[in-house]
């Protein structure tokens, strides 16, 4: 599969050729869904938490006495159905994550990939790099170029003065290629990666 490289002013740098078992497959839903799905859950702080029976400050004493009320038999006003008392199975402090396979991650990033691909979201651009971190000149560049929604994926490291300038725009995300997910890469209309950040990705999936 070929791909033209572009360049933030908009011109020409060239073509790269782009390997099919990355960037070519019949993207899959399900795996897509499974991917994210563990991130999100991953992510969760689950610091959530009630108090329990023993934790409330009520007290303990027995409402009334055992027999001849004609009422119901209670040890304490702790209790869930009683006014200010502990909710019954309420949530406590746990983690929510759950375990996905390292194939099965793998193969939903490319396939994150290759439904960029087909969509036609996926640009590859030569570099990122600005001489002067300044929003506003970037923010014109991407507006030239159409990216309003964009996730932009930059080589090892990410040029200082690029991130500096497009942390303020609050639909760009720009990451290094280490820290590409399946995640970010749907939840953004452009998928944007520099001539370094394929290589990086054929060389991390060779």
């Amino acid at each position: 599969m070929k791909f033209e490289i572009t360049t933030l002013d908009g011109a020409e740098a060239g073509s790269v050729e782009v390997n099919d078992a990355i960037f070519g497959l019949e993207p899959r839903a399900d795996l897509l869904q499974r991917c994210v799905r563990w991130q999100l859950a991953k992510r969760q702080a689950g610091t959530h938490a009630v108090k329990t029976r023993g934790e409330i400050a009520r007290t303990t004493k027995k409402m009334y006495k055992q027999k001849g009320t004609g009422n119901a038999r209670h040890g304490a006003a702790t209790a869930p159905q009683f006014r200010g008392g502990a909710p019954a199975h309420g949530p406590q402090v746990r983690s929510h994550a759950h375990d996905l396979p390292k194939k099965v991650r793998a193969l939903a990033l490319r396939h994150a990939l290759s439904a960029k691909a087909k969509a036609a979201s996926l640009v590859i651009v030569d570099d990122v790099r600005l001489e002067e971190a300044k929003t506003k000149a970037l923010k014109d560049r991407f507006g030239k170029l159409g990216w309003s929604n964009a996730l932009i994926i930059g080589g090892s490291e990410v040029d200082e003065n690029f991130g500096r300038a497009a942390r303020n725009l609050p639909s760009i995300d720009v990451l290094p290629v280490q820290g590409i997910n399946v995640y970010d890469i749907l939840r953004r209309d452009k998928l944007v990666l520099t001539r370094a950040a394929v290589d990086a990705l054929e060389a991390r999936f060779k």
